[in-house]
């Protein structure tokens, strides 16, 4: 009987152990998570997990390959670029915190009819949170990371410094990544230069910036950057640093 309670005891020790274990593996995790990203608000992203794996890709495939990259503060870069990727890429950037219900929703009915999800309806803020802090792979663990840095990063950064990381560290060519290597490649200049047409064609190529190409478009990136470009004013007032100041923001707050 005795033996008996003091198996009891030895379990209920070592199970308290472990959650304690749990607790603090969690409390780590929050408080190095919550660290990066306030330290990211203020210094410049230089690596992301997709270059290191565009890098070992190559290597096992026995090509070379270098990133191009320069990093730019949002100032330096054309106002025509934001634009081009809201319209393109994520139209309610101003007015979302994070997340598109349509998106999602779209997302939900495609996994239900079709068993997978073509679109996934990610907005931009998801798709920097995806860039930098994830591995990019398509599992449920990396998407629930993505929801997670998604909600630290709209809360910590801002939507002004969002879209500064997405134009610098987005995928925009076989090796290219941001607005300056971009710019530079494609068109000759600096991303501070970018016409309206330039900027479109780079918003059109973001889908599939590897096969897609800005400097070579093709007839179906033609289309689009002409659809981008007609988009573009729409959008109206853009103010990131006071999205309430937003055109779509105050055109929301009338229809309320």
């Amino acid at each position: 009987m005795r033996r008996k309670n003091l198996t009891k005891k030895s379990k209920h020790s070592w199970s308290r152990k472990l959650l304690l274990l749990l607790i603090g593996l969690i409390a780590a995790f929050l408080l190095l998570s919550v660290g990066e990203v306030v330290l990211l608000k203020f210094v410049p992203v230089w690596r992301t997990p997709l270059m290191v794996r565009r890098q070992i890709e190559a290597r096992r495939e026995g090509k070379a390959y270098t990133v191009h990259k320069d990093w730019v503060k949002l100032e330096d870069i054309s106002h025509e670029l934001p634009c081009a990727v809201m319209a393109s890429e994520d139209n309610l950037f101003q007015v979302h915190s994070g997340f598109s219900e349509r998106g999602i929703r779209k997302a939900i009915e495609e996994k239900m009819n079709k068993g997978e999800v073509r679109h996934g309806g990610s907005t931009i803020s998801q798709q920097t949170a995806k860039n930098v802090f994830t591995s990019g792979r398509r599992t449920y663990s990396r998407k629930a990371m993505e929801v997670y840095y998604t909600f630290l990063i709209e809360k910590i950064w801002g939507k002004r410094r969002i879209m500064e990381v997405y134009l610098n560290v987005i995928e925009m060519g076989d090796g290219i990544f941001g607005a300056e290597a971009a710019s530079q490649q494609f068109f000759h200049h600096s991303a501070a230069k970018l016409s309206r047409r330039e900027a479109a064609l780079i918003a059109a190529c973001l889908p599939n910036p590897r096969k897609m190409h800005a400097d070579k478009p093709s007839a179906y990136v033609l289309k689009r950057q002409g659809q981008i470009s007609a988009l573009v004013p729409k959008l109206g007032k853009i103010d990131l640093d006071n999205p309430e100041n937003s055109a779509i923001v105050k055109q929301r707050a009338k229809k309320q």
